[in-house]
């Protein structure tokens, strides 16, 4: 192995624990939701408030935090964002967590985690060739499993040793992660820096914009990665509900489904850089749909709802590293960051209408059946925009698809 890739391994490992490590912070709030209506007697839609703050700060951030990394680079942003998340953290663990007030308010800034995204995508692209995007990107975005760490260890961790213990640890290893950062990290030698009135947030911000592929991918961000993040925040409530299970078993259960999501979203990158982004999307797509009308029906867990929700599993990760392989190949080097920023908070957002939808219809008519079939109905429009115009404009050469 050359020297340069030695150098691309490290960094990519690097963003890609860092991610893990702000997505873990981000995630927090989801695996105590039951524990926390419980204790506060929340009713299904402040429950579903609660899990949903973090993910439409995080998502709304990521707009800004993706600029300011096309201009100051990785290297500054990790340590920052890790430094800034600790604050939220350990306001929830050591005085936030007693009333619906402190929670809603440590979540709103907790969402400052959920920004690494807009960091590491960037960051990773001026890393690696354009032929070998998709997979690199893919790799960083595995660090969703973050969510994961989160799902498996919050709850054991309360129930030994009080709420505080989760917080008061991901605090450290947050303050470890933002040291090593800023003295391993470095940004790619080949790094383009915009400059000039096109440099300013709003030159970026605008220019993305005006990108085909900022909206393409933004809407279809928002349906598989938002897919993604709805069900991983959500699920535990929804399986305690519809199934009856524990708290501890919904938990794992969760972190199953997060962890199959997240091993496809490489996969997903990679079979983007050899086929075409879009056909990827419009396979992943079909599984969606497919598995959003079999679950509408609240089937038995063994085996076919288990079957269906990993089906989806898989299809959102794979579509989910579609999409930023798409990002990858037709976005300008210079504007990566800026268009990250967008598409990640369509994403996010994406991820925080299905948890209030889904708590607002339990709410109403004690059914998650309709709530379902909307989503099958979203996943098929997405597919019809995938087939009729991003499979095409995947084909394009870079310049003309970017611009059109």
């Amino acid at each position: 192995m050359s020297t340069m890739q030695t150098r691309r391994s490290v960094m990519l490992a690097l963003a890609t624990i860092g991610f893990a490590v702000n997505f873990w912070a981000w995630a927090l709030l989801s695996p105590l939701a039951v524990k926390f209506q419980t204790a506060l007697h929340l009713s299904a839609f402040q429950q579903a408030l609660l899990v949903a703050v973090p993910v439409v700060v995080g998502s709304v951030g990521r707009i800004p935090v993706g600029a300011l990394t096309d201009r100051f680079g990785g290297r500054i942003m990790f340590p920052l964002v890790s430094l800034a998340t600790i604050v939220p953290v350990l306001y929830l663990g050591l005085a936030g967590h007693d009333s619906l007030a402190g929670l809603l308010i440590g979540g709103f800034f907790l969402g400052i985690g959920g920004t690494a995204f807009a960091v590491g995508v960037p960051f990773v692209n001026a890393w690696f060739p354009p032929q070998r995007r998709g997979f690199a990107v893919g790799i960083f975005g595995m660090g969703m499993g973050g969510t994961a760490i989160s799902a498996l260890t919050t709850v054991k961790l309360v129930t030994a040793h009080g709420t505080r213990t989760p917080f008061v640890i991901t605090a450290i290893v947050l303050a470890a992660y933002a040291l090593v950062a800023w003295l391993v990290l470095r940004d790619a030698p080949n790094r383009t820096v915009p400059t000039g009135p096109a440099g300013s947030f709003a030159g970026r911000l605008g220019a993305a914009l005006r990108l085909r592929v900022t909206l393409q991918a933004a809407a279809l961000y928002a349906v598989v990665f938002g897919g993604y993040v709805a069900f991983s925040v959500y699920l535990p409530a929804y399986l305690k509900t519809a199934y009856g299970l524990t708290q501890a078993d919904a938990a794992n259960r969760m972190a199953g489904f997060v962890v199959l999501a997240v091993l496809m979203r490489p996969i997903g990158g990679w079979l983007s850089d050899r086929l075409t982004p879009g056909r990827v999307l419009g396979a992943a797509l079909v599984v969606i749909v497919a598995s959003a009308a079999v679950q509408a029906f609240t089937p038995g867990l063994a085996p076919l709802g288990t079957a269906a929700f990993l089906s989806m599993a898989a299809a959102l990760g794979a579509g989910s590293g579609a999409t930023f392989a798409l990002v990858a190949q037709l976005a300008p080097a210079n504007q990566v960051g800026a268009v990250t920023g967008v598409v990640g908070a369509a994403g996010g957002l994406g991820g925080f209408v299905p948890p209030l939808v889904m708590g607002s219809i339990y709410g109403y008519y004690h059914s998650y059946t309709l709530g379902l079939a909307l989503l099958g109905l979203v996943a098929f429009a997405a597919l019809l925009l995938t087939v009729l115009s991003v499979a095409r404009t995947g084909r394009r050469p870079m310049n003309e698809a970017a611009h059109a």
